[in-house]
């Protein structure tokens, strides 16, 4: 898997641990291991103007997400999908406000906003009741093995 991560927004990010947890869920929904993957922190004033030009929405956001081949997760006993996954866009400020409303804190936040990103990458979304009820299982089920894995820091 290529999975690159980039800290453009001015604040401690850390990339090892974006990386590491993009590796883990990728693995976990069966992405293909040749699969590319960029994760970019960015300032706000970034994914403001992101959100505007791309959702037609006003103001930063905490995380956006870019598809590219539209892969989907993989299915046992079947060969995944080759291909580029996407761009996720991130934002640590946001994230630090989000994580201390939550009582959780920006790093777990971060972890939170990595999980939503890299699965609406893989087709899934939140915009319907029975969808935002897959969605949100799945990713406190990632999370949850994510936190209890060997290394998850």
């Amino acid at each position: 898997m290529s999975i690159e991560v980039l800290n453009e927004s001015g604040r401690d990010v850390d990339v090892r641990r974006l990386s590491r947890l993009a590796r883990f869920v990728m693995d976990e929904m069966r992405v293909h291991p040749q699969a590319e993957l960029c994760i970019k922190a960015v300032d706000e004033d970034t994914i403001a103007d992101l959100n505007e030009h791309w959702m037609e929405k006003q103001g930063p956001t905490d995380v956006l997400a870019f598809p590219m081949d539209e892969l989907r997760p993989g299915k046992v006993n079947e060969e995944p999908e080759e291909g580029v996954l996407g761009d996720l866009v991130l934002a640590p400020t946001v994230a630090e406000r989000q994580g201390e409303d939550a009582g959780h804190g920006r790093e777990a936040e971060i972890d939170l906003l990595t999980v939503h990103g890299i699965l609406h990458l893989l087709g899934y979304d939140h915009a319907e009741p029975d969808e935002h009820a897959v969605m949100f299982g799945l990713q406190g089920e990632l999370l949850e093995k994510w936190r209890s894995s060997p290394e998850p820091a």
